[in-house]
C-alpha cells in the first residue's frame, strides 16, 4: 500500500513538474486563459467538426476538387509551402555542423524544430488530401514504382521526417533527463546531418519535378524543365527567411526564456542570414528568366498572366532581395525582419501560382477552394503554433539546458 502510494506520488510529481510546469492544475488552467488560447480555441471549435465530415462523408463534402483540378488548397499550401518554409532545419544544421559556421548554433535547435513540425504538418495535410488517406504508405510499402517522382518524393519526405525527430530528439531527452541515451544520439549528429541535406535537395527538387509532367497545364511562364532547380533554390530562401521571422515571433513570445541572450550578437546572426537570403534571391530571380529564355516567352509577359508573373518575379523576389541587401548594409536587423516576413509571403504566393493560379489558367471552370477547406488549413496553422509553444515551453529549444553546457 504504501508503495502504491510513493508511485503515486511520483507520477504527480513528475506531470506537475513536466507536462504543467510546476503549476497545479488549477494554476495552469488559469494561466492559459489568454486571448491567443481562445481564439486557438474558436479555430480548433470549427476545424474539428470540418475534419470529421471531411473524413466522414468524403472530400466531394469539404472541397471543390475535381477530375479537372485534383490539387487544391491542400496541396498548394498544406504541402507545398510547408515543404519549402520547413526547409530552415537542413539549411541551418548543415550551415553549423557542415560548414562550420558554429556562431548560428543557437538558432539550430529551433530550425530543426520548425523542421520537424512543418514536415509533420505537410503529412497531416497529405493525410486530409488523399482520398484514402490510410493508404498513405503504399507509394513506399505496397506499389513500389521507383520509377515515379512520387514516389521519390514520398520515400525522401518520410525519412527526413525520420531524420528530423532524431535531430529534435536531444532535446526532449534532455528535458528527460535520459542522458545515455542523448549522448548516443548526439553522436550521430554529422551522420544526421548529411542525410538531412541529402534527402532535403531531392525532394524539394522533385516536389517541383511533378508538374513536368503537366506541360499543357501549367503557364508556360510558370513552367520549365529547370522547375525542380527553381523549388529547389526558393526552398533555402524560404527555410532562411523562415528562421528570421520563427526567431522574431519566439523572441516575442517566450522573452523569459532568452532574456539572458545578447541582443547585439542575435542581431549579427540575422544579419548574416539576411546576406545569404540576399544572394539567394538575386540567384533565383536570375534563374526565373532563364526559364523565360529557355522557353522564348517574351510575348507571354505582355498579357494578364504576363503582368502577374512580373508582380511575383520583381515585387516578391527582386525587391527583398534588395531590402535584404539594404538591411546588411544598414547593419539593421529590424530591415531584415520586415524583409523576412515579406520574403515568406513571396515564396507562398509563388507555389499557390504553380499549383493553382498558373494551373490550368485556361479552363472554363476555374478551381476556388470551399471555405471548409479554409478551415482546414487554418486549423492546422494553429495546431502547428499550439505544439511549438507546448515544446519549446519545456524543452530546452531556446536556451542550453544547465547540465548539457559543455556538452555541444
Amino acid at each position: 500500500m504504501t508503495e502504491n502510494r510513493s508511485e503515486a506520488n511520483t507520477v504527480r510529481h513528475w506531470m506537475t513538474d513536466k507536462i504543467f510546469m510546476g503549476l497545479t492544475i488549477g494554476e495552469y488552467i488559469k494561466r492559459n486563459i489568454t486571448p491567443f488560447n481562445i481564439v486557438a480555441a474558436l479555430i480548433l471549435a470549427v476545424g474539428l467538426p470540418v475534419t470529421v465530415i471531411r473524413f466522414a462523408k468524403g472530400l466531394g463534402a469539404a472541397t471543390n476538387l475535381s477530375d479537372t483540378n485534383p490539387w487544391g488548397l491542400w496541396i498548394g499550401f498544406d504541402v507545398l509551402c510547408g515543404v519549402a518554409l520547413a526547409a530552415g532545419g537542413f539549411t541551418i544544421s548543415s550551415a553549423v555542423y557542415l560548414f562550420g559556421l558554429k556562431k548560428y548554433h543557437p538558432i539550430v535547435r529551433p530550425a530543426i524544430l520548425t523542421g520537424f513540425l512543418g514536415y509533420f504538418l505537410v503529412v497531416v495535410g497529405l493525410l486530409f488530401d488523399l482520398g484514402r488517406p490510410w493508404r498513405l504508405p503504399y507509394p513506399i510499402f505496397v506499389s513500389q514504382g521507383t520509377t515515379s517522382v512520387m514516389f521519390e518524393v514520398a520515400l525522401c519526405v518520410a525519412l527526413y521526417l525520420t531524420v528530423l525527430f532524431i535531430e529534435f530528439s536531444p532535446a526532449a531527452l534532455e528535458w528527460l533527463g535520459l542522458k545515455r541515451l542523448r549522448g548516443w544520439v548526439v553522436k550521430m549528429t554529422i551522420a544526421l546531418t548529411i542525410l538531412g541535406l541529402i534527402l532535403s535537395t531531392m525532394h524539394q527538387s522533385s516536389l517541383g519535378a511533378l508538374f513536368l509532367i503537366a506541360p499543357g497545364k501549367l503557364h508556360p511562364l510558370w513552367y520549365s524543365p529547370f522547375i525542380p532547380v527553381f523549388f529547389f533554390v526558393s526552398a533555402i530562401i524560404a527555410g532562411l527567411s523562415m528562421v528570421i521571422f520563427e526567431s522574431m515571433l519566439s523572441h516575442r513570445a517566450f522573452s523569459n526564456q532568452i532574456e539572458h541572450h545578447d541582443n547585439k550578437n542575435f542581431d549579427e546572426l540575422i544579419i548574416g542570414l539576411g546576406k545569404a537570403a540576399s544572394i539567394a534571391l538575386l540567384s533565383y530571380f536570375g534563374l526565373k528568366w532563364l526559364g523565360v529564355i529557355d522557353g522564348n516567352h517574351w510575348g507571354l509577359l505582355n498579357t494578364r498572366m504576363g503582368y502577374w508573373f512580373l508582380v511575383e518575379v520583381f515585387v516578391f523576389v527582386l525587391l527583398p532581395a534588395f531590402l535584404y541587401a539594404w538591411g546588411v548594409r544598414e547593419q539593421n536587423a529590424n530591415i531584415i525582419r520586415f524583409t523576412a516576413i515579406f520574403t515568406v509571403a513571396g515564396i507562398i504566393l509563388n507555389r499557390i501560382n504553380v499549383s493553382i493560379i498558373a494551373f490550368n489558367w485556361n479552363a472554363e471552370v476555374r478551381y476556388f477552394p470551399r471555405w471548409m477547406e479554409f478551415a482546414v488549413t487554418i486549423t492546422i496553422i494553429t495546431f502547428g503554433l499550439l505544439m511549438f509553444r507546448w515544446i519549446a515551453n519545456r524543452m530546452p529549444i531556446l536556451y542550453e539546458h544547465a547540465d548539457y553546457k559543455d556538452a555541444h
